[in-house]
């Protein structure tokens, strides 16, 4: 991935992931499964949890601990209220954003 794209997903990420828990809940290498298949194929675990911990610090998603078949329990994510408020206001203001960047981009054409 360049650097550009590292420097933009840092401002986007907590979004991205927001918007795949509001179709179904999941837990953390789930979660980095799912954007791999979206093709963020090169975001680390890492960056994933520590978003999941920045995430539950700041309440915007439950978590539930579930048994796992092997390891200790696997703590599921579901998006909350106050995620889905969230997620609504980055939608906004990604499409804000979109526009205004389509709109420079057809002038520059």
């Amino acid at each position: 991935m360049g650097k550009q794209m590292t420097e933009m997903l840092k401002g986007t990420l907590e979004g991205i992931v927001l918007a795949l828990l509001a179709s179904s809940p999941a837990y953390g290498y789930e979660i980095t499964a799912r954007l791999r298949e979206q093709g963020f194929a090169d975001i680390a675990e890492g960056t994933v949890y520590a978003l999941l911990v920045r995430l539950e610090t700041k309440s915007l998603v439950d978590v539930e601990k579930v048994p796992s078949e092997k390891g200790p329990p696997r703590k599921v994510y579901t998006l909350n209220a106050a995620g889905r408020e969230y997620l609504d206001e980055f939608w906004k203001t990604w499409s804000f954003l979109a526009q205004r960047l389509s709109s420079l981009h057809q002038e520059g054409n």
